[in-house]
């Protein structure tokens, strides 16, 4: 069998079908399935991945038509390097919430994984599918399978925010249409290569409309202010596995749409100052929100937020080093943001309390969460030697070069704000009191296997970042080289 990118996505997909017939004969089969498949995507990238970075991209045609009139998905290091740290943290939080609580037995089970194999499976192809319109249909089953996640456990609290979830996802979806549409009309094609090659012939006002049509709807998706009020309504009422995909799997995908298309596809001028505009927004909008925030789940939510506006900003930015930094920062956020909600989904289920309260001298009862939880923690405000420091660095060195000093103020007085808060939480682990008495739930072995890799790579790559910079590089350098993306797809 010769393995190719298209089954990134027809794995997860085939799994989705195949978790609701084998339940039947196997009750525990849709437990094991996401697993395997996820493992199997794993194995995908470890053939790929070196072709990748040999070649300088792969392009899979679908039924034997030629881009741009055939349908075709595109491995570059940046997006194989995406696909690649989502399989495996997609595997990760997998192996976290196998046998997740109690209240997902029985036929649960199945619907949650077959909804859960099919929001990778649309994260997975947004990443690497090179035409506008399967973008669309990848973000609308992302989505779809979103808005009934967040609903999963049928109380009033997940219902209205998945119903926000759903009026604000419908709004992206009708402004991305909106956009794709214009696009085709000006350049009859949909293949974004060759849109990226016409796109100098389009008139600027029609240009300029649909750009501002992709911002706001892949904004929405990329969690920008002020679009994304959905996202902490959203995360702290899914169960938490599902917070930890969305923080980790559906917002880089989101992020990534928005990014290879302001790159790739347009050439309209100013759309970086934007984008450091709002990504600044953004992250200073998050950070002051998550210090009012009294719920765990609400707080690391608006503290995802804060990080996807460092990311805009870095890519705003424009330089190869800042880009750099970005997806160095993409990859960590979708690490120790995961590692934040697994860890923190403990403290909930073993305080009875969502609130931070419920966190007062939890290290006694827990203190493998509480350890894992504080790495987590120290490492997105960026502490050395954790693998979060150097992200945060490389941006500001970025910003430094442009002499952008506002901008290096900027980020250091948000910096302090997230501080405040984490160490706010982390001091009511260790040095409050717990007067309440409560039912113990450890961790299980998997979850304990699960958060101590991902804490194992958060310390590694902190003291030795060059095990994985040279992907880095590359990957920053073929999101810059428009041209040779071009010519690739088109020769």
């Amino acid at each position: 069998m010769v393995i190719s990118p298209v089954h990134y996505i027809v794995a997860p997909l085939l799994a989705a079908f195949a978790i609701a017939l084998l339940s039947k004969i196997y009750k525990n089969a849709a437990r094991i399935v996401p697993g395997i498949v996820l493992f199997y995507n794993i194995v995908i990238s470890l053939v790929l991945m070196p072709q990748v970075l040999e070649k300088g991209m792969i392009s899979e045609v679908i039924a034997g038509w030629e881009a741009p009139w055939g349908i075709n998905l595109v491995l570059t290091p940046f997006s194989g390097f995406l696909t690649t740290a989502v399989s495996v943290i997609g595997f990760a939080i997998w192996l976290y919430g196998y046998k997740f609580k109690v209240r997902l037995q029985g036929g649960e089970v199945k619907y949650y994984e077959i909804l859960q194999m099919m929001m990778i499976a649309g994260s997975l192809g947004v990443i690497i599918t090179g035409d506008l319109f399967n973008m669309f249909v990848f973000i609308e089953i992302v989505g779809i399978t979103a808005y009934s996640l967040t609903a999963f456990y049928r109380h009033r609290d997940g219902a209205e925010a998945s119903f926000k979830y759903l009026l604000i996802g419908s709004l992206a979806s009708i402004f991305l249409l909106m956009g794709i549409l214009i696009i085709y009309t000006q350049t009859g094609s949909l293949n974004m290569a060759q849109i990226a090659e016409r796109m100098p012939m389009v008139p600027q006002t029609m240009k300029v409309t649909a750009l501002i049509f992709f911002l706001i709807a892949l904004g929405i998706e990329a969690e920008m202010f002020p679009m994304n009020g959905w996202a902490p309504d959203a995360y702290s009422q899914a169960p938490s596995p599902t917070s930890a995909v969305f923080a980790a799997v559906v917002s880089v995908a989101g992020v990534y749409a928005l990014i290879r298309v302001t790159f790739t596809v347009f050439d309209v001028e100013g759309v970086h100052q934007y984008l450091i505009v709002m990504g600044f927004v953004t992250m200073l909008v998050a950070e002051i929100s998550a210090v009012a925030q009294v719920n765990l789940k609400r707080m690391l939510a608006y503290s995802s937020l804060g990080q996807m506006g460092l990311v805009l900003i870095a890519f705003g930015i424009g330089s190869h080093l800042a880009v750099f930094g970005a997806i160095f920062l993409m990859l960590n956020h979708a690490v120790i943001k995961a590692l934040l909600f697994m860890s923190g989904s403990y403290f909930i289920y073993n305080s009875d309390d969502k609130r931070l309260i419920g966190l007062n001298g939890i290290h006694k009862r827990l203190p493998f969460v509480s350890a894992i939880f504080s790495i987590a923690a120290f490492a997105i405000i960026g502490f050395p030697p954790f693998s979060g420091f150097w992200s945060k660095f490389y941006i500001l060195i970025a910003a430094g070069d442009e002499n952008m000093i506002f901008l290096i103020i900027g980020i250091l007085m948000v910096t302090i704000i997230e501080l405040v808060y984490y160490l706010r939480t982390v001091a009511r682990i260790y040095f409050y009191k717990d007067e309440v008495e409560h039912t113990e739930h450890k961790p299980s072995i998997n979850a304990i296997v699960a958060m101590s890799f991902l804490t194992l790579f958060i310390i590694v790559i902190g003291i030795y970042p060059n095990l994985i910079t040279g992907y880095l590089h590359q990957a920053a350098d073929s999101l810059l080289d428009k041209a040779s993306y071009i010519q690739h797809i088109l020769k």
